[in-house]
């Protein structure tokens, strides 16, 4: 049986989630059993049963309509619906950074819908990456980018300044991002610098860093 792809447009503005801030969500189609989302930028496709990273989770999904979970509450979505709802949202959305064996805070997170290993360091003045890496997540620097150069260890390098659709760290989540690509197989990992931590409130605590999103 042909499955028909009923492509919808219709917006849905959640003012937060417990999870994360959702600010916007767009369903971009419907079929058996999946759905495709457009979550603050990012798209997204969810199976029946599971739960996207921002938290939204699939009861079930048709043709003609979808059933999503958000914030624990479960709502049915007609095609072409549009509505505005409110869920209550955590006073402080927090992430913690482990140090680990080698002295670094190092964690998880994702480019652009990319998963992602961070390096945080304050130290650098944006989110940094080598080309190489720039690569594996799909960034088009060089068609998107605008042309600089960077300092590295070695001398200075050939290096595009370019603004990340969105940077995210567990729960924290921030939309245009600045970034940079340097020529090359130079930061060996991907720099959490502070175009994404100055939207947080840094606090280290022994041997862990908390951030927390600011208001």
């Amino acid at each position: 049986m042909k499955i028909r792809y009923l492509i919808i447009s219709f917006l849905i503005y959640l003012f937060a989630t417990p999870l994360q801030a959702i600010e916007q969500l767009e369903v971009q189609a419907l079929m058996p059993g999946m759905v495709v989302l457009m979550v603050d930028g990012e798209r997204t496709s969810i199976r029946a049963g599971q739960t996207s990273e921002q938290g939204i989770k699939l009861i079930s999904s048709t043709t003609q309509s979808t059933v999503l979970e958000i914030d624990g509450k479960q709502k049915t979505y007609q095609m072409g619906t549009s509505v505005s709802a409110s869920f209550t949202q955590r006073e402080k959305i927090t992430e913690q950074v482990i140090i680990d064996s080698y002295g670094m805070f190092r964690a998880h997170g994702s480019i652009n819908g990319q998963s992602v290993r961070f390096l945080v360091d304050t130290g650098a003045s944006s989110v940094a990456m080598s080309a190489k890496d720039a690569r594996k997540l799909g960034i088009q620097y060089r068609l998107d980018g605008i042309p600089s150069t960077a300092h590295t260890a070695s001398g200075t390098a050939n290096a595009w300044r370019i603004k990340l659709k969105s940077v995210r760290l567990g729960q924290l989540h921030e939309k245009n991002v600045m970034g940079i690509v340097i020529e090359g197989d130079y930061p060996q990992h991907v720099l959490l610098g502070m175009t994404f931590l100055n939207r947080m409130k840094v606090e280290k605590e022994g041997n862990k860093m908390i951030f927390t999103k600011k208001k």
